[in-house]
């Protein structure tokens, strides 16, 4: 056990344990903005979806029924513009994080193989790299990557944590890039329907990918646009090859999704009316703490998209979530991230309308 645990770095959130309990004494309760689990209800037709298809006693499929493919490939489509997607472009998955931690381990690495991903990063891309025993490489631009036995390139846009986004130039640069020298391209987009300062764009859009989808892979969750995060709901769409595959693997380790929830899947990608809905939430969240954290003395960067505002003080990370959390409020310590992000706290807008409120009058 302890030589296999020693193969993954620590678990960063125990570290704020402390500072939570600092914010939880506060007179008027603690406003957790720390991680980015959705608050808000399931839209009522994903819960009707659900429940009608409750009586389930089989099996599902790992690769999912021909309706939720169809709903896959026709959402592609129509929010992506992605064109010429089949059923043999698109895969179900058991939401993202497994994916992500489990897909250098599916694909075939091991030693001497390597995994590319962003300095400042959500923690799983390096954990999936260990898991799979491969080096793991963490770069500021994916093209200063040395391409030797790199053999899956992650890029996150928009990006948890910092919100930025890839401009359609730089994705056509960096899939290119990864083409010439062979290497698969893994785009993970689970906040693509959540820009507001700018307009994020798919690596399965047509100008980015020249059309083909060779090489590519984009992935897609339902958790933050759907507020499905409990029903574990994602996909990938991209390369065929790279996608039967993957589908022979997950069925031999029987990776499927519940059939409810692929039943609730349908529903969800099939109506943008309660993406929209959910979006003017987090867009007045978003601009009640963006404005409080602003006079308060806070510096952000990017955070042009996602459910995240990229916050600095100019201090270390740990003397600012020490001082929001004396206020009641906790943030995670962008060292979480990588060590670039030694100066900065992750703000999250998932946090109800009340405890927003709260925060931004404890700002004030």
């Amino acid at each position: 056990m302890s030589a296999f645990s020693d193969r993954l770095p620590a678990f960063p959130w125990d570290k704020l344990e402390p500072y939570k309990a600092t914010a939880a004494a506060h007179p008027d309760g603690i406003v957790d903005l720390s991680v980015g689990t959705p608050v808000d209800p399931v839209p009522e037709l994903i819960q009707k979806a659900l429940t009608a298809a409750a009586d389930s006693p089989g099996y599902p499929t790992v690769w999912g029924t021909p309706e939720l493919r169809d709903a896959i490939t026709g959402w592609c489509a129509r929010r992506l513009g992605a064109r010429g997607l089949t059923h043999r472009n698109v895969l179900p998955i058991v939401g993202s994080k497994e994916l992500v931690a489990w897909l250098p381990t599916q694909l075939g690495l091991g030693p001497g193989d390597k995994v590319g991903y962003p300095r400042l990063a959500y923690p799983t891309y390096e954990v999936g790299a260990r898991l799979a025993r491969a080096e793991h490489v963490a770069y500021d631009d994916p093209t200063d990557v040395d391409p030797a036995n790199l053999k899956l390139l992650w890029l996150n846009s928009p990006s948890n944590p910092t919100g930025r986004v890839l401009s359609k130039d730089e994705l056509i640069r960096v899939v290119a890039w990864a083409r010439e020298h062979g290497v698969l391209l893994v785009s993970d987009e689970c906040y693509l329907e959540l820009g507001w300062e700018a307009e994020p764009t798919s690596v399965l859009h047509p100008d980015v990918c020249g059309g083909s989808h060779e090489g590519v892979v984009a992935v897609h969750s339902l958790s933050k646009r759907s507020n499905l995060a409990g029903y574990r709901a994602a996909f990938l769409a991209g390369d065929a090859e790279v996608l039967t595959d993957l589908l022979l693997i997950r069925k031999h380790g029987g990776m499927m999704t519940s059939a409810p929830t692929q039943a609730a899947a349908v529903a969800a990608l099939g109506d943008d009316t309660h993406v929209q809905e959910q979006r003017a939430r987090y867009a007045a969240r978003r601009a009640a703490l963006r404005e409080a954290l602003l006079g308060h003395g806070f510096r952000i960067e990017h955070s042009e998209a996602s459910l995240y505002l990229w916050a600095t003080r100019d201090e270390s990370c740990w003397d600012t979530v020490a001082h929001l959390a004396s206020l009641g409020i906790l943030v995670a310590p962008g060292d979480f991230y990588g060590e670039a992000g030694r100066d900065f706290v992750r703000v999250a807008m998932t946090a109800t309308d009340e405890r927003v409120a709260a925060a931004v009058s404890r700002l004030r």
